[in-house]
């Protein structure tokens, strides 16, 4: 076992990561233990952890980003409030993406704050949703328009999990691992591109370098004033076209999908704006069309933009965008016009069609 971070919470990394949750809940001496799960962690992930736990509490939602809504959060505050939960209570949320954000900010406002810890059971919870102490959920789809900041007490990366994903989750979080080698480590970048297929059920290394990419950042600007910007990127037209398909596709896209398509289009607007050589821009889009399932959009441009309008990273009325300067280089606070947007979407489209 590693501890990977210890200034406001640690960040436990290993395969006997889970002796230290049971020793940390002793000594913490919780006065109720609940367990936030959806269906599928509840099947394969709490089996494992429940050897390590005493006396707890099982609250249930449904899977999915259409679920990181008020209701979900309501009922959970419900259960808190029927198990008479107080502000010694520790919620422990065992899941992906959906469920640290959506758990962390049903304790971090429930009696103005209980403690909560994250078991991360995806790839994308491991090396991103998990860490960084952002809290919130959706409110008409649109992304975390409502939430707050607030870091969990401990969180505990046991990479196993990921042996029980589907092929899909696996690819899920390689989108934000391929984001963090864009804007911070051209060294990781290379070793990706390069890599002849991703060895999914071997990714300690990688899951650590890329979580201690994303907490560096976050420990210098943990408010996102300034530098914690740069992990923005990909993720204006990524959360633009998650929304969408979330409102109108029956099998919507996965978070990582979307800003792989995100991750394409704003690579091209930073080769038309910062002239990102061409041959990298190649390279990203070779790498995320060999990686993700084939997207063939059928999406209404108008709507995307009223979708990005409404961004939370906006300033003043201008669409907010982190582009590359290079690979391993991003900078913060771009603009640019609405036709090269369109460009750049109609780029990913033919990305898609010929590939």
């Amino acid at each position: 076992m590693k501890v990977i971070y210890d200034k406001n919470y640690t960040v436990y990394f290993g395969t006997d990561v889970l002796n230290q949750l049971a020793q940390t809940l002793i000594n913490k001496a919780y006065s109720h233990v609940f367990v936030l799960v959806d269906e599928n962690t509840e099947k394969f992930c709490l089996p494992i952890v429940k050897p390590y736990l005493e006396n707890f509490t099982v609250i249930k939602i449904e899977s999915g980003e259409r679920n990181k809504n008020l209701a979900s959060a309501e009922m959970i505050w419900q259960c808190l409030q029927k198990n008479l939960a107080n502000r010694n209570t520790v919620l422990l949320n065992l899941g992906g993406g959906v469920l640290s954000d959506l758990g962390g900010f049903c304790a971090a406002t429930y009696k103005r704050g209980i403690d909560f810890i994250n078991i991360p059971t995806t790839l994308l919870g491991m090396v991103d949703a998990a860490i960084g102490g952002k809290q919130g959920i959706d409110l008409n789809h649109y992304k975390n328009l409502i939430g707050l900041f607030k870091h969990p007490e401990q969180v505990f990366i046991y990479p196993h999990f990921i042996s029980s994903l589907p092929n899909i989750e696996k690819t899920n979080g390689l989108a934000e691992i391929i984001k963090h080698a864009l804007v911070d480590d051209k060294k990781l970048f290379e070793k990706l591109v390069t890599t002849h297929q991703i060895d999914f059920e071997n990714m300690e290394k990688l899951i650590e370098k890329s979580a201690k990419i994303k907490i560096e950042i976050v420990n210098k600007d943990p408010h996102e004033k300034g530098l914690r910007k740069v992990l923005n990127f990909g993720h204006t037209i990524g959360h633009a076209v998650e929304t969408f398909s979330l409102t109108n596709d029956s099998e919507p896209l996965k978070h990582g999908e979307a800003v792989a398509i995100g991750i394409i289009c704003e690579t091209y607007i930073s080769y038309k704006l910062y002239n990102i050589n061409d041959k990298d821009l190649e390279r990203v889009v070779k790498f995320i069309t060999a990686n993700f399932n084939k997207y063939m959009p059928k999406w209404d441009t108008n709507e995307l933009f009223k979708i990005m309008q409404n961004d939370k990273k906006n300033n003043n009325s201008n669409i907010n965008f982190t582009l590359l300067k290079k690979i391993g280089k991003a900078v913060i606070d771009c603009n640019c016009s609405n036709e090269l947007i369109i460009e750049a979407l109609e780029f990913y489209k033919n990305q898609a069609y010929l590939n």
